[in-house]
């Protein structure tokens, strides 16, 4: 009798012919109802595509919505709007917290994907009991609108905002996605006194940077000789520049993606994926148009020329912007996955703008940070794993951003797992951080060398170039032939779009495929993951898109080569003028002699004021103290810190607290030990506050804790300051004066 075990063992790992032919029947059926099920989700979307585009206002808000304000009203009509989010019986606002204002991008795409689910920027803010609204925008521009229009209106947006929340603690937080980040940054640089904390999400601020053979999409202006053919489509748009270009160059950074990956994901889950696909691609198909003259600004003045960290933009009445002059807290959300804003061009307006941290403080500036390691550029606006972890972190714990002291940082956030301390003060799903960082830890996320600059900097000089020669050649030529009815010939014959007419309803050869659709979903014989052809059929679909990426980063890293030998050419260099001297290829904004004597009388009056307050400036001043060489600011310790305010007097408002925290850490730098010997007088103005204060010091360290060294010998010397004969001292002599003062103030009432 045969051992079974080893018939077991032995048993032929080459599948038997007439399971083959059961596994080609099963996989027959289910590629046949799967194909028929396929195109049915292609007709949907092109469905759900032409009843988006017939729509007067299109978007894809997950959210109730009214209209607040509609700029066209406005004395210079923009096609932007402000509307404001409804609340559910569920997540009922809460008047006294700060509104957030989400600014969705105009970047060939309609509005709405701030809001895109439930889980996202708004649901997240809504969530946390903040009012929230929305600014959007109309598929068509207002004729002759521009960037400062454009700019002008978000800012009365913003402003009424306020005005429609005057208990609120604190300025609107507004959320600025992708495009709309440098927008929003070009707005609150103009009026600062209008934003609370500003977050830009995905949004570049420093266009040329980037790290080698990582970053691509850069070389894209050198590639086509700048932006004369950005002037040429829109002029063959018939003044409208039409925004499917500018998402078909999205597409083709990944053609794994466009050509394959997207439609097998879907093909491969028909049965479960349709719903979620349709609802993307009814948001990424929303193409919008922009007026020529705007575009042809954000090509020359952002994306070629970079100007928008040197100072070289500057609006109709002269006033140059500079980034700053923002006085609110600046978090930046990027990824290193994106491969349409790298961190480089995230962050590296900050290398841009500062010398130093000292630098950044100098100027009053908070900046947080937050890099994502794997999401991509769509995700970081859509993904409902970055709603629940990072925008929920940033809404949450938003007034902790507005307090910080001036700095860099950058927000780092662990799973909470219930054994911390004071888990009771950490208010989501995860403990969050702000680590100082310096312009180092900007930098090793990749930035330009000098030679790097130079050679884009010549991308812009020949650019001003070509653009100048069809303008002067070609562009009359082109506008006497454009007109309104081939402008929207061309918007209809565009690529992206052909491919909704062709799977369309309209299409006769579609009908008959479909007509079995009902009775195929009602019969559905998916085959098994198991089936050796389904197997198959995945491993063609890895290779292929091996192949695909092969392809990619063929084509890019050519790309990068010709860019490299083509604009670094001493010869082309010199032909565009930049050899004519020894500068530097980016110009560095300089603060001027009115500035530097503005912050020296600043300085001045701080350390006149370092013995001014009472317990509460003296507590915060002893905590900033202590907790400056470990450099990390948690949840936890502001959340202790908000109820010492609400201890400390009904009167201190948040704005009141921020600025009392921004005082005491600058005294410290400026002088931080006759800061430290005030602390004495300052307690003892308050003895019974100061001690019921020192409590809640106490238990800020014991939650955070002290790391270093340094910061346990500042602990120490803190608590000795309490238990000094000197604080005994000026605390009798305070109570001994304070019935001398109270006589005199009333002998002045008889």
């Amino acid at each position: 009798m045969p051992d079974p075990t080893i018939s077991a063992v032995q048993k032929p790992s080459n599948p038997q012919p007439f399971n083959v032919a059961l596994d080609a029947w099963a996989y027959s059926i289910d590629a046949w109802q799967r194909s028929i099920l396929f195109l049915d989700a292609l007709e949907q979307r092109s469905s759900r595509y032409h009843e988006h585009a017939a729509k007067r206002a299109p978007h894809v808000l997950k959210f109730a919505c009214e209209l607040v304000i509609d700029g066209r009203t406005l004395s210079k009509p923009v096609n932007y709007a402000l509307v404001r989010i409804v609340p559910s019986e569920e997540d009922k606002p809460d008047k006294r917290k700060r509104p957030f204002v989400v600014v969705d991008p105009r970047a060939g795409h309609g509005p709405g994907i701030g809001g895109f689910k439930p889980q996202s920027e708004i649901g997240v803010a809504m969530k946390a009991g903040h009012p929230c609204y929305f600014i959007g925008f109309l598929p068509e521009p207002v004729p002759d609108q521009t960037i400062e229009d454009i700019a002008q209106a978000e800012a009365v947006f913003i402003q009424h905002v306020i005005n429609l929340h005057p208990e609120a603690d604190g300025k609107p937080a507004v959320i600025g996605n992708c495009q709309a980040g440098w927008a929003v940054m070009m707005v609150a640089a103009e009026r600062p006194e209008l934003f609370g904390p500003i977050i830009i999400a995905g949004a570049p601020l420093s266009y040329w940077a980037g790290e080698p053979r990582q970053n691509p999409m850069r070389y894209t202006a050198g590639l086509l000789g700048g932006t004369w053919l950005t002037a040429l489509l829109g002029d063959t748009g018939n003044g409208k520049f039409d925004g499917a270009w500018l998402v078909f160059n999205f597409e083709n950074l990944n053609p794994a993606n466009t050509l394959w990956a997207k439609h097998y994901n879907l093909y491969s889950k028909v049965d479960t994926e349709t719903p979620r696909y349709l609802d993307f691609e009814q948001w990424w198909g929303g193409h919008v148009l922009l007026n020529a003259g705007e575009m042809q600004f954000i090509a020359d003045e952002l994306f070629v020329a970079n100007k928008l960290t040197t100072g070289e933009i500057a609006s109709s009445n002269g006033a140059r912007i500079d980034l700053r002059n923002i006085r609110s807290p600046i978090v930046v959300f990027c990824s290193k996955a994106d491969n349409i804003t790298p961190p480089p061009q995230a962050l590296d307006w900050i290398l841009d703008l500062y010398d130093s941290v000292d630098d950044i403080r100098t100027h009053g500036q908070t900046i947080v940070y937050a890099v994502h390691e794997s999401v991509g550029h769509l995700g970081i606006f859509v993904s409902g794993s970055v709603a629940k972890k990072e925008h929920d972190q940033f809404a949450s714990n938003i007034d902790l951003i507005d307090t910080l002291p001036p700095g860099l940082y950058e927000a780092v956030m662990t799973p909470k797992n219930g054994d911390e301390a004071g888990a009771e003060f950490i208010g989501g799903d995860y403990l969050v951080r702000f680590e100082a960082r310096t312009l180092d830890d900007i930098r090793a996320l990749g930035s330009n060398s000098e030679e790097d600059d130079r050679e884009f900097a010549a991308v812009a000089r020949l650019s001003e170039i070509n653009l100048g020669l069809y303008r002067t050649f070609m562009q009359p030529w082109m506008r006497a032939w454009a007109n309104e009815t081939t402008a929207e010939w061309m918007r209809r014959l565009h690529p992206l779009r052909m491919q909704y007419e062709f799977f369309s309803d309209s299409n006769p050869l579609l009908q008959p495929l479909l007509s079995n659709v009902e009775w195929i979903r009602e019969n559905r014989q998916p085959v098994s993951k198991d089936n050796v052809l389904w197997q198959a059929q995945e491993s063609f679909s890895e290779w292929f898109i091996d192949r695909l990426d092969a392809y990619r980063d063929l084509r890019d890293n050519t790309i990068e080569a010709w860019f490299h030998a083509f604009y670094g050419s001493p010869l082309l260099q010199a032909l565009v003028g930049l050899k004519a001297s020894d500068d530097k290829p980016r110009r560095r904004l300089d603060d001027g002699v009115a500035y530097r004597t503005l912050i020296a009388q600043k300085i001045d009056e701080l350390k006149s004021r370092i013995s001014d307050g009472g317990p509460r400036e003296a507590i915060i001043r002893a905590l900033l103290y202590i907790r400056m060489p470990d450099g990390v600011i948690d949840e936890r310790g502001f959340n202790l810190l908000r109820r010492m305010r609400e201890d400390t007097g009904k009167g201190v408002t948040l704005t009141t607290f921020k600025q009392i925290v921004r005082q005491q850490f600058l005294m410290l730098l400026l002088d931080e030990r006759g800061a430290i010997n005030a602390i004495p007088s300052m307690l003892a103005r308050n003895p019974d506050l100061a001690f019921r204060m020192k409590g809640k010091l106490d238990r800020i360290i014991e939650l955070v804790g002290v790391r270093s060294k340094p910061a346990r010998e500042r602990l120490a010397e803190i608590e000795a300051i309490f238990e000094s004969d000197e604080l005994q001292n000026l605390t009798r002599q305070h109570a001994a004066a304070a019935p001398t003062v109270q006589t005199v103030r009333s002998s002045k009432h008889h």
